[in-house]
């Protein structure tokens, strides 16, 4: 007897050993992302120098002569002189990495969704719970390593046994059946509940819905533009992702310009970032929070907290000092980064959901791209890379408000649905059936309109 995809998933198991073993390798991966995404910050940290002339030499091999870097450990910026004038290589290097991933996701976004998740790899956002650990990882790196040749070796060589250890996943079953390859994906059941330590199934899956649609062209991207809702919609969240990456990464980047001790300094970037996770999860699951009003308040709370590091005095004490308001606004800006993927997923129609992800994620490296330049502004002083996120942070919450709420909320399946009186009817009657199951939860007498 044929069977549905997620009977099979049950026969098969739903998460067994198979699973786990393919999580701890996705989890894994995540720590080498976290090194690569991180790997300019200690690679091209710039110590204190002191040039025992006045004026910057002419030439290399005059500045080689008179300056002294006062640091334990090499970097880019000591072997080739990266200061002054040439300091801007350093950011462009972090900002090509960014654009490099810019280019993957315009590249390899679609693809994937053409030949699988496999042939072009996979995501890499199983966690971001394990990336924030990753960067705390790299840092202790950074602690051992000192030779930065050394340290790009190390953190680089995992990719190597990454790259061929993902040959041996398996293709999404999920992704097969979407695209009515039923053959395959029953492989792929067998290979999973091998894998689990069970017995060979005799599995047949039952032919996938949408194969009998697969001649019909899908909604594009040129239906964001063209809907008056979507377009406004999408034109918000896509700054919503911009802000977040600008600030989230230019933060994180940040962490070589600060005082103090710079392994710790990057160890404390990733770690402030694990109660995010908790804290976003809770609220955003309150039907007086929800998605939109948790969001907000962390990007508004970020923002306020790298703003007031303008009007600390230079001896503020550890209370109020930079670092820890620095460390603050990391924490939000990485709660409001966790909300905005599932808040966009939920704003946007089924059948649009893929596009609108692949253009806010578009933007979003925008903002990587720029994120390493912000700090150098501290050139104009030392407080105007904060200022900047900051005001980023600020503009980004307020303009939440524009977008609404979907918790509790139907979905729209299709473009149709988001102005259709029945998918309206069905938005009021799960906001009253919410309203009447709180009041009652909290013994207040429910009023009927």
């Amino acid at each position: 007897m044929a069977a549905g995809l997620e009977e099979a998933f049950g026969a098969a198991g739903e998460f067994g050993g198979g699973q786990r073993r393919l999580t701890a390798f996705l989890v894994l991966l995540q720590v080498y992302v976290a090194c690569q995404s991180m790997l300019i910050v200690l690679v091209g940290a710039m110590p204190e120098y002191r040039i025992d002339q006045e004026g910057i030499p002419a030439s290399k091999a005059e500045l080689a002569k008179h300056i002294h870097f006062m640091s334990n450990f090499t970097s880019i910026v000591t072997e080739w002189y990266l200061i002054e004038e040439e300091a801007y290589k350093v950011s462009l290097a972090s900002s090509l990495f960014f654009a490099g991933l810019l280019i993957g996701n315009i590249t390899f976004g679609p693809l994937s969704d053409r030949l699988g998740r496999k042939p072009v790899y996979i995501s890499g956002s199983l966690t971001n719970l394990t990336f924030a650990v990753g960067i705390a990882v790299y840092a202790l790196l950074g602690y051992c390593v000192r030779e930065w040749r050394h340290l790009a070796l190390v953190s680089n060589t995992p990719g190597v046994i990454f790259l061929l250890l993902s040959f041996m996943l398996p293709e999404s079953p999920r992704w097969l059946y979407s695209q009515g390859k039923t053959a395959e994906a029953e492989d792929v059941m067998q290979y999973i509940a091998l894998g689990n330590g069970k017995e060979r199934l005799n599995l047949k899956l039952k032919p996938s819905a949408g194969t009998s649609r697969k001649d019909e062209s899908p909604p594009g991207i040129l239906n964001l533009v063209k809907h008056p809702v979507l377009r406004w919609r999408t034109i918000i969240l896509m700054y919503i992702w911009y802000v977040c990456s600008l600030v989230y990464y230019g933060l994180t980047l940040n962490a070589g310009e600060l005082g103090g001790n710079l392994y710790l300094n990057v160890a404390l970037y990733g770690l402030v970032e694990v109660p995010a996770f908790p804290l976003c999860m809770f609220f955003i699951e309150k039907p007086w929070s929800g998605r939109r009003k948790t969001m907000m308040c962390f990007l508004i709370f970020a923002g306020f907290a790298c703003m007031f590091t303008m009007f600390l005095p230079k001896n503020s004490g550890l209370l109020l000092s930079p670092t820890l308001l620095a460390l603050c606004g990391k924490m939000m800006v990485s709660a409001a980064f966790n909300i905005v993927y599932i808040y966009t997923s939920e704003l946007y129609p089924t059948v649009l959901r893929n596009a609108g992800l692949g253009v806010c994620s578009m933007s979003c490296r925008f903002g990587g791209i720029l994120a390493p330049f912000v700090p150098s502004m501290k050139s104009l002083s030392p407080s105007v890379p904060l200022v900047v996120f900051g005001i980023s942070g600020l503009s980004a919450g307020f303009l939440t408000l524009l977008l609404p709420e979907t918790l509790n909320k139907p979905i729209a399946e299709s473009i149709e649905d988001l102005q259709s009186p029945k998918y309206r009817v069905l938005i009021n009657e799960k906001a009253n059936q919410l309203e009447e199951s709180t009041s009652v939860s909290e013994g207040l007498p429910v009023l009927k309109k």
